[in-house]
């Protein structure tokens, strides 16, 4: 063992370990952690919905005594892991982003790799934001396609990269996503529209930050710039602004019917538990005005810790990017003391020399709240 244990200690040392927080019990927007009271700062339950008592009682007092409620599939969905439950959610999802069909996936982790690795082989391409999450990364790799990872949000050198590779491949996508989870700066789509229209290629969208947040339909950065028909693949997930659990991915049917058939990390899942399935689609068919007044608020409070701060961000994520680990661990450890649950984001996580605050607004913050934390972080910095 002598290998792992050298590994540990390199990431000790380098303040780059990393433990699992013991957080005792989440209630609105705090948790409890250490017997303490503290703030929540770095969720991705951005609306507040998953610890809302009222809607948990009522969604559980109104479905109790369904068939569908119970707490496993016990399958996979090709198999006997699945009901009418889990199509009605596929088609009031497909609904919602004006697509022709809709496919469950457990989590966004395994939907990002199940969907960029069975699209494309080995005489495709992918064009990749250089900071495109983790499981879209890992899927180009399991896909044996050539990759190209453009500079962040440089569409000039996406073009550049697509005059000199394109013509080399038959398929080609672009993948990006809309917010960028450590960044929360957000895709330019009608730029990526029009490069995947020259250049003859699919486009991605990975959605996972921006669903149930941005746009009339809640659908995202692509809803908001009333893109949803011009995207050819959209991705997101159900666990952060919805509360529930899983991910989906919506396109034309033939997409969706060649992922049910080829997406391996859908075929060999055992399927959700039908009572997330429910859990979503009450939120969706009958708390949709609720989480929209959510939604709301949120974005009420973006612009105003924006204005705040004036760095011209446009979502939730506000990271304060620090750089060195250790000053951004000293950080983190001062905020909790003082009762705000902030996390220290470094490497691998983000590029090296980037390590960083990620401050995660949610519904129910404040703007005092959020204007302490802001305050404290720059005092802290000038102190260190």
């Amino acid at each position: 063992m002598n290998f792992y244990d050298n590994e540990i200690n390199k990431l000790k040392e380098k303040d780059s370990f990393r433990y699992i927080p013991d957080i005792e019990e989440k209630y609105g927007k705090y948790l409890l952690v250490d017997e303490k009271k503290m703030l929540n700062l770095s969720s991705n339950d951005y609306l507040n919905l998953s610890t809302d008592k009222e809607l948990i009682d009522e969604f559980i007092n109104k479905n109790k005594d369904s068939n569908e409620f119970i707490f496993s599939s016990a399958s996979a969905r090709l198999l006997t892991g699945t009901s009418r439950i889990y199509k009605r959610l596929e088609e009031n999802t497909a609904k919602l982003f004006n697509k022709e069909a809709c496919l469950l996936f457990n989590t966004g982790y395994q939907c990002n790799l199940g969907v960029v690795s069975s699209l494309v082989n080995r005489d495709d391409v992918i064009f990749s934001d250089k900071l495109n999450h983790a499981s879209i990364i890992d899927g180009m790799k399991l896909s044996g396609c050539d990759f190209y990872r453009y500079r962040h949000l440089d569409y000039n050198h996406l073009e550049e990269m697509l005059i000199k590779h394109r013509q080399n491949y038959k398929k080609a996508i672009i993948i990006s996503e809309s917010v960028f989870s450590m960044d929360g700066d957000t895709a330019d789509i009608n730029k990526l529209i029009e490069l995947k229209n020259k250049y003859d290629c699919l486009l991605m969208i990975d959605e996972a930050h921006a669903f149930g947040i941005f746009g009339s339909n809640l659908a995202g950065v692509s809803d908001k710039e009333n893109n949803l028909e011009k995207v050819d693949i959209i991705t997101a997930t159900w666990g952060k602004a919805f509360a529930s659990m899983g991910a989906f991915c919506v396109s034309n049917k033939t997409i969706i019917n060649y992922l049910t058939n080829k997406a391996d990390s859908f075929i060999f899942s055992t399927a959700l538990p039908s009572v997330n399935v429910m859990w979503s689609n009450f939120l969706l068919e009958e708390k949709f005005n609720r989480v929209k007044e959510k939604s709301i608020k949120l974005n009420r409070l973006i612009k105003e810790a924006h204005g705040y701060i004036n760095d011209g961000g446009k979502t939730q994520i506000i990271p304060i990017i620090i750089g060195d680990n250790h000053k951004t661990v000293k950080i983190a450890q001062q905020l909790r003391s003082m009762g705000y649950f902030v996390l220290p984001v470094r490497p691998p996580t983000v590029p090296v020399n980037t390590s960083r605050l990620r401050l995660s607004l949610s519904a129910d913050i404040t703007i005092e709240e959020f204007k302490t934390v802001s305050d404290t972080v720059k005092k802290a910095l000038n102190e260190i």
